[in-house]
């Protein structure tokens, strides 16, 4: 029965994605290793970002584009008076930060300079123009790329590049179509490759390590950048301009800032908004860094990255996002269950740091989201404060998903609701109104030394996901999902992950804020657990409660019966009234049974 009723959310899932404007194409894992055609060599790690001041300077690697407007300067100033008097916010749980008068000086100048060697007003005709090693600085401005946005949508003049995805539909848009159209979808498109010389295979390969019709590079080790005092100097905006940092969206492009097989890609210092889509979309790229960015009210992820390597978002505000703030999804798989041949040693293939992602359905979403490391950030005021899951996995790499860290965060107040009639953020996933985090369906993630309070429904959940759930809707070959195996008992999820060191109910400064009120015959719920039968390896220890004490956390099932062993005495022996909850709300996301909890506020505790 639960396999049926989750057959149908995944059913729900996936029709987002099939009216969605664009359908999308089948994703590779790149190479790891990195590309030395050209000098320095792309990809292979976290690419660094050249500092600001270096674009002026003379001697390369690569040409500094300037993209200006005739009041970049005025806004500059204006800027500048303002963080020496009162500071500019970073992120909202940071102090606000002061410029001296001697670093407004020097960014003034250093701007005058830039200003004189502007020659651009289109950002993406600086990208146009710009090749590998090169560099495009855009001045403060409010930019919505007029010209793209009047580049046709599902233009016939690339429907030759269309191609069929891993759902078995036809019509997604290949690389070539990004290539050929950039502006179809995007408002600004960094296409890092040629196309390769031989097309993607159809339908897609089951082995996804590796990009099969992967050309050169072109504009490889690209760095975009704001020459503002902050993210706020420069705005990108790919909707409606007058919503401000708010909605409505009234999106004109599906994506804001899409970075398509660029190796090295380093995008730092500005405010991009209002896509239909995803503000920013990394996608099939070996190396990237995202710095001191914000995005505001994406259709569905502010930040979308998708088969990423070697990559890093850091020093970020993400907020009003459909679906979520911040998504790594189907990360490179080197975690536990990867492969040696390609992957000898276990690493991090992606990081994730001192963020604020709040007012999202979710904070934090990685479907498929396979080893990253997600370390000392906030994440409040969403519905659902982190999810990952394998519910999507039909068309995501990196089933089962597998090996994430998720360490010395704070995970708070995540008692949004975006179902209600008045939100202002449109939602485009079922999550629980009230939770910290959830694992939905994976195995060997470690959840430590994070604090959990104030989310008035539960602090976090653990779920098995059937094999038959992600094998995908009926007619989709499972092969097609690398993983997947319908006949699964037990299923591949979820397996050895352990929640330890955490501290349960209490704010940083001490006050107690207890953690749920979704659990009626146990009350308050620190840990939520359905003890799918025959899952293994699955413990909780060392972790402390609102009282500062091990024996104030709450829990379903209750402790012992949460097993706090980390081996394999740890097995799940079913959780009746848990899987009467999932079976209640799969069947409501399907059927509108108004039987399940999730999309209620639930009382403060």
């Amino acid at each position: 029965m639960w396999a049926a009723a989750a057959a149908a959310l995944i059913t729900l899932l996936v029709l987002p994605a099939l009216a969605s404007a664009h359908i999308e194409r089948a994703s590779y894992w790149p190479d790891p290793g990195p590309d030395c055609s050209v000098s320095p060599c792309a990809g292979g790690e976290v690419p660094t970002a050249r500092t600001l001041a270096s674009a002026v300077a003379t001697g390369g690697p690569g040409v500094t584009r300037v993209v200006c407007q005739p009041d970049s300067m005025t806004r500059l100033s204006k800027a500048i008076a303002n963080a020496k008097k009162v500071g500019y916010v970073l992120r909202p749980t940071q102090p606000r930060v002061k410029l001296t008068s001697e670093e407004g000086s020097a960014l003034t100048n250093l701007n005058r300079t830039l200003f004189k060697l502007c020659k651009f007003k289109s950002i993406q005709e600086a990208v146009t123009q710009s090749g590998n090693n090169d560099r495009v600085v855009i001045m403060p401005g409010l930019y919505t790329e007029p010209k793209s946005r009047e580049a046709p949508t599902h233009d016939p003049a690339c429907a030759q590049y269309e191609i069929e995805n891993d759902r078995g539909e036809t019509g997604a848009v290949s690389y070539e179509y990004q290539f050929h159209c950039p502006n179809d979808q995007n408002l600004i498109a960094v296409l890092g490759r040629q196309p390769g010389a031989n097309p993607a295979p159809q339908p897609p390969l089951e082995d996804r390590h590796g990009i099969p019709d992967l050309g050169p590079c072109i504009r490889c080790n690209l760095q975009m950048e704001g020459s503002g005092v902050s993210a706020d100097d420069v705005t990108i905006d790919a909707g409606r301009v007058e919503s401000g940092d708010h909605g409505p969206v009234g999106a004109m492009k599906d994506v804001g800032i899409r970075a398509d097989r660029a190796d090295g890609f380093v995008l730092r210092n500005v405010k991009v908004r209002h896509a239909a889509e995803h503000d920013v979309y990394v996608l099939e790229s070996d190396g990237y860094l995202l710095d001191r960015f914000k995005t505001f009210y994406a259709g569905e992820y502010g930040v979308l990255t998708f088969v990423e390597d070697h990559g890093l978002m850091q020093n970020c505000e993400a907020a009003g996002s459909g679906d979520s703030g911040l998504y790594p999804g189907a990360g490179a798989d080197t975690g536990n269950q990867r492969d040696t041949n390609i992957y000898p040693t276990f690493r991090y293939s992606q990081e994730m740091r001192y963020c604020d992602s709040h007012h999202n359905a979710s904070g934090y979403s990685g479907t498929d989201g396979n080893a990253t490391w997600v370390h000392d950030n906030n994440f409040y005021d969403n519905a659902l404060g982190f999810t990952t899951d394998v519910f999507t996995a039909a068309g995501h790499p990196g089933f089962p998903q597998d090996s994430d860290l998720v360490e010395k965060n704070n995970f708070y107040s995540n008692n949004f609701n975006p179902y209600l009639p008045s939100s202002d953020v449109v939602p485009s996933v079922p999550v629980p109104v009230g939770t910290g985090l959830w694992i939905a369906g994976g195995n060997d993630n470690i959840i430590r030394d994070n604090r959990f309070y104030d989310n008035w429904r539960r602090g976090t959940m653990l779920f098995a996901v059937p094999d038959q759930l992600v094998c995908g809707p009926a007619g989709i070959n499972p092969e097609q999902l690398a993983g997947c195996n319908p006949e699964a008992i037990p299923p591949s999820t979820s397996h050895r992950n352990q929640f330890y060191g955490n501290v349960m109910g209490r704010a940083p400064d001490g006050t107690v804020l207890p953690n749920g009120t979704g659990d009626v015959a146990t009350g308050r719920t620190d840990f939520w657990w359905d003890q799918y039968t025959a899952n293994t390896g699955n413990c909780w220890h060392d972790n402390t409660g609102k009282d500062g004490t091990a024996a104030s956390v709450t829990s379903t099932p209750i402790a012992p019966i949460l097993p706090s062993a980390c081996d394999s005495t740890s097995v799940g022996t079913g959780g009746p009234a848990q899987e009467q909850e999932l079976l209640n709300c799969f069947a409501d996301i399907e059927f509108d049974t108004k039987q399940c909890p999730w999309f209620t506020t639930p009382s403060k505790p």
